[in-house]
Order: C-alpha cells, then structure tokens, then sequence
C-alpha cells in the first residue's frame, strides 16, 4: 500500500507508517513524505487556521497524483498548531476524493512558551531553548519534553491517525 505523508518530517512520516502498519498489519505499508506548504502561517494559533493548513497540504499532494510518481492509495496531512494555551495537531487523510479528519490529543503549553509563541516564535524552537535540545519537533517533540518522555509527537499523532481512519476502516457505517 502506497501512502504520500504531505510532510518531509520524519516523525511525522514515522507516525503514519506506525499507525497504518496496526491498522492493515497484513499489508506492507510504504511511506514516502513529500514537502508541502501549509498556506497558512508557520505556527497556526486557533483550531480553523491549523485545519486549514492540514487540509491545505492534503489538497498539495492529492492534486499532485496525476503525476505518476505522487499516486497513492492513501494521502496524510498532519498540521500542528495551538487553540487557546494548548498545541494539538489536525490529521487530514484523503481516498479516493474522501476525506476523513480528526485532531489530536492537546497538551498545555508553559506560559512563558505561550508568551513566546504569541510574540511569532514557533513552539518548536521555544521548546529548543526551553530545554536546550536541538530540533525538537523532528524528534519527540513539545509533548517529549513537556512529559519527560513519557509521549512523543509520533505516538500521539499515531493515535489521530489511526482514528482518522475509521471510515476507511468501517466505510459500511460512512456510505463511502
């Protein structure tokens, strides 16, 4: 199974290929990540921006499929951004012109990151200086450091993945 992740993030592409694995654990899943534009600023800050841009990277790389190398059976989005002082991610997955969305798990953000973040800095980078790490939100991300460790950005993606799926796993129930 083909699958076009509209991210060239490798955990965000790690949690597709994780949580699309448990969903079909008899298929070979290949995951190939294609860098998109979000259209949207670099860090979204209310729920309607960040699912504008998961659907906006979604419609990037679906519309691309005419072009043979960019044809998939499946085509994942994953926007992160904030929604009063917490940061959740919209996941966008399309089939065959449907569309299924779902968003994340939220986590609180410190205050002094929210400040920082209000001012254009994007959480990614607070959390780089917060905890003196390097490219955070290519690894664990926020929600790694904010739970020493205990989630990942992969795993709770993986999770918003998984139940975007449900009408591609139960299409009987949605009339697709």
């Amino acid at each position: 199974m083909k699958v076009i992740v509209a991210s060239a993030n490798p955990a965000k592409i790690a949690a597709v290929h994780s949580a699309l694995s448990l969903v079909w654990p008899d298929k070979q899943i290949n995951c190939t990540g294609v860098s998109t534009v979000s259209g949207v600023a670099a860090q979204p800050m209310n729920s309607e921006e960040t699912l504008q841009g998961a659907l906006n990277r979604l419609h990037a790389i679906s519309d691309a499929q005419q072009h043979a190398h960019y044809h998939a059976d499946y085509y994942v989005a994953i926007e992160a951004g904030l929604d009063g002082d917490c940061s959740f991610a919209w996941v966008a997955i399309s089939n065959n012109d449907r569309i299924s969305k779902t968003r994340s798990a939220s986590l609180p953000i410190p205050p002094a990151a929210l400040y920082a973040i209000q001012q254009g800095e994007e959480l990614g980078d607070v959390m780089d200086r917060m905890f003196n790490q390097h490219n955070v939100k290519q690894q664990g991300g926020a929600i790694a450091m904010l739970t020493n460790h205990l989630l990942t950005r992969s795993g709770v993606y993986q999770q918003a993945i998984i139940l975007a799926m449900i009408p591609f796993i139960q299409p009987q129930l949605f009339n697709i």
